[in-house]
Parts: C-alpha cells; structure tokens; sequence
C-alpha cells in the first residue's frame, strides 16, 4: 500500500498546477470569444515553444536542488553563433546548428565543473556565466541581429495543418523532448539517481552513486537543450537575435516551480513543468487579449512565482 501511495506521489504533485491551469483557462475564456479555439491554443503552444525547451534543462539542474540563471543568455549566444557561423562563414546549416549547440554544452560544462569541482553555490556560478554569455553575444553579435538564415535553420517555424489547426513543427518538437525527458526521468537508472543526489547528495553518494559525475552530466545536458531552444528561437523568428534570453532565466525558473518542482530538491516531474509553461503562456496569451498592459503581464507572473516558491517553502518545512 505505502508503495503504491509513494508511485502515486508525482500524479499528485501535478494535480495543483493542472487545476491552476483549468481556472486559468476558464476565467480567460469568459474574457474574450478568441480564447477558446484551436488556433488560439496552438499560437500559446507556438508562444511557448523556446520557454518550455529551455525548463527542460532547468527541470533537471532544480531537481539536483540547483538552479541555473544563465539559461537565457546561453540560448542567446547558442542562435548567435548558430546564424552567424551559417551566414559570415557559410558553413552548412546543419554544422552552424551543431556548434551553437555545443557552444551552449560548453557553458554547462563550465557551470556543472565550476559547482562539482571548486564547490561554487549554483546561483553564483550561473551568474557570472549569465553575464559572460550577455557580453560575449554582444561583443561577437556586435549588438546587430544577423539575417538572411538559411531556410533549413527556419525548418522548425514552418506549419503543417491538423484539421483547422495550423501548428509548427518546432511545437512537436518540444512535445517530443518532454516526453523522452519523461521516460528519462522515470525509467532508467541515471534518472533515478538525479532525483537521489537533489533529495540528499550525502546518502546517494554513500550508496555508491558518483554524485560530481551526476551533477556536471546535468549542467551539460541543460546545456545541450538550451542549444536545442536557441534553434528553434531562431525558426520562430527567423533571425539571431543577440538582444533575446533577457527574461528567459527568471520565465523558466517561474514555470518549473509553477509546476511542482521543490527548489530544494528531489521532488518534482517534468510533466509539471510543462503545466507550469502553459499557465504562464496562457497567463500572458490571456492577458494579451484581454488588452492588458506587458507591464502587468510581467507583474501577474512576478507574483505567481511568488506564491508558487511560497507554497513550496511551506510544504518543506511542514514535510
């Protein structure tokens, strides 16, 4: 029975977010006639695409009980390189996507060996990477944003219909990465062993587990979705956009948390995550056609992130 109550845990700790995301979805569509259309739903999927890539890798470095603040920066430079490698240096699309993905491996393998190594608090190391990355891609970029991508960089913009619908290919994407994550996660050992070293890295390490290996294995695998976020930031706008990432660190942290995941870490699932992307797509979708102000948009998810981090200091300490 116990065991049966503890596999059913992770259901449970979605159910909170999947019933914020319901009331938030039944408010909005009393707000505007637009709201509840499948066209709708896939343009929040579409909004969305880049941000939920991104949690994916902020998942993984919260359930170690990290946190990772470079995220958005990483991607920035990841298109950067990505589009200018393609357009200044003419090298084939799928080269110029394969080193901006490994410059993006590269910040992760920074961060995880600066936290594994010298023992470096998470939140300073990523930090300082953050503000790395930021004046790399500006110096590099020039502060210009590159154009004239190839098409095949653009692949995962493009639509296809399902029925009336029209979704992009870079939306299947990310369904697709969150399931593997899913599976990952749940059912091999490498995945179990992440959730043992966020829950009490002393113990996994006693039971054999090479926890440094584990944690700088996550930062870099982070680090490849970042890479994988930054290409599909380039399909959807069709440019290397130098000045983007800005909010994407705090936005993904928003949504990780928002979907059950303990920022001391240990406890939380990857299906909650991508609940936490939509309550904040469909937040600001909602918003947007409500007519409101960015500015309050921006304030609406302050103050969700607020009672989301509030609620789970509550439910540590009463655990």
């Amino acid at each position: 029975m116990t065991s049966r109550i503890k596999q059913a845990l992770p259901a449970m700790t979605v159910l909170g977010p999947a019933m914020a995301l319901l009331a938030a979805i039944v408010f909005f569509s009393t707000q505007s006639d637009r709201f509840l259309s499948g066209q709708n739903f896939s343009l929040i999927l579409q909004q969305v695409m880049v941000l939920g890539v991104i949690a994916i890798g902020q998942t993984l470095v919260i359930l170690t009980a990290g946190i990772d603040l470079s995220c958005g920066m990483a991607m920035a430079l990841g298109s950067v390189v990505t589009t200018k490698f393609a357009v200044d240096y003419g090298l084939p699309p799928s080269v110029a996507i394969l080193s901006g993905m490994l410059v993006c491996v590269l910040i992760g393998f920074v961060n995880g060996a600066l936290v594994t190594s010298i023992k470096l608090p998470p939140f300073i190391v990523t930090l300082g990477t953050m503000n790395i990355a930021f004046a790399v891609t500006q110096i590099y970029s020039q502060s210009q944003t590159v154009t004239g991508i190839p098409d095949a960089m653009t692949f995962f913009g493009d639509t296809f219909q399902l029925g009336a619908t029209v979704i992009t290919y870079g939306t299947v994407l990310m369904l697709a990465l969150y399931g593997l994550t899913w599976l990952f996660l749940r059912e091999t050992a490498p995945g179990r062993h992440l959730y043992a070293v966020g829950n009490n890295p002393e113990a996994a390490r006693l039971t054999g587990i090479a926890t440094g290996r584990v944690l700088l294995g996550v930062y870099m695998v982070a680090g490849l979705f970042y890479g994988i976020a930054a290409l599909l930031s380039v399909a959807r706008m069709g440019v290397g956009d130098p000045q983007g990432g800005q909010t994407d660190n705090l936005d993904s942290i928003t949504a990780v948390v928002l979907g059950g995941t303990s920022l001391f870490g240990g406890r939380g699932s990857i299906i909650g995550t991508f609940v936490g992307v939509l309550i904040v797509g469909v937040f600001r979708n909602g918003l947007t056609l409500m007519g409101v102000p960015s500015v309050y948009q921006i304030l609406v998810t302050g103050i969700l992130v607020i009672l989301a981090v509030a609620t789970d200091q509550l439910t540590h300490k009463k655990g």
